[in-house]
């Protein structure tokens, strides 16, 4: 036992959590059997077997694209447990991308970083119009990762015009003093590096959302990027780590107003 695991143990303290991952992936499975062909699934991007993404279509001409990135602590999980939390923007006309990528220990977080920049180059090379970046807990910092000037291509990241982190690792160094930095392998010069609290505010709209209910660290956490980033902030009542992601596939959402420019 580490000093910080109680902190950062969301599962710990949500009733049934091990029911929630076969529950997110059934329901994943059912919404992209119901897309039929406007599901495209596992494009590539990078050479290995997880460095794919699915492209949900909007139907008609699309209003632009929101590009999901999932979380798990950067060790768990891959993008097909997701598919679900794109009907709210799909209601509202946008397309969406959900990409994979490598976890640790098998790569670092710095080349978990480097491959969603390359999956969102590709999308952004297959479409046009605004692109919108969300993404949950790990995903949340790998979304905002991609407004650094250094991570993206100019002319992508000058499409970016919205960014949601919800429930987002903003800053690295407190999981060093967890047991899972022995599959993470955060040093001091990476927690440095890859940490959004350390970044320039982007210079694009950003809003972040985090459940009350969340654990103590996730609400600092999020409360710290909100400060640093000059960002909204919205905590939503009565939602934890495992549900405030629910919003996605709400089309009345206020989460999926904000990504849709309704």
């Amino acid at each position: 036992m580490k000093p910080l695991d109680d902190a950062y143990a969301n599962a710990a303290y949500i009733e049934g959590a091990e029911t929630w991952p076969p529950k997110w992936q059934a329901e994943a499975d059912r919404f992209r059997k119901s897309l039929g062909p406007r599901a495209e699934i596992s494009i590539r991007y990078g050479s290995s077997d997880r460095q794919v993404f699915d492209f949900f279509n909007a139907p008609g001409v699309p209003r632009g694209t929101v590009i999901f990135v999932h979380g798990g602590y950067w060790k768990a999980f891959d993008h097909t447990s997701w598919s679900h939390l794109a009907a709210g923007p799909l209601s509202a006309g946008w397309s969406v991308a959900m990409p994979g990528y490598d976890l640790c220990p098998d790569v670092r977080i710095s080349e978990i970083t480097r491959q969603v920049a390359e999956a969102v180059t590709k999308i952004a090379g297959r479409t046009d119009g605004p692109l919108v970046l969300a993404g949950h807990s790990a995903g949340g910092h790998l979304a905002g990762r991609m407004t650094d000037p250094l991570i993206l291509p100019d002319a992508v990241r000058s499409r970016i015009v919205r960014v949601a982190p919800v429930s987002p690792v903003a800053d690295l160094t407190p999981l060093m003093e967890t047991s899972m930095n022995d599959i993470l392998q955060i040093n001091a010069a990476e927690a440095q590096a890859e940490s959004l609290v350390n970044m320039a505010p982007p210079q694009t709209e950003v809003k972040i959302w985090v459940g009350a209910d969340e654990r103590p660290a996730f609400l600092e956490q999020a409360d710290l990027l909100a400060r640093t980033w000059g960002a909204r902030q919205v905590i939503v009542p009565d939602r934890h780590h495992f549900d405030v992601i629910d919003a996605f596939t709400d089309p009345g959402s206020d989460l999926t107003a904000f990504l849709t420019d309704q």
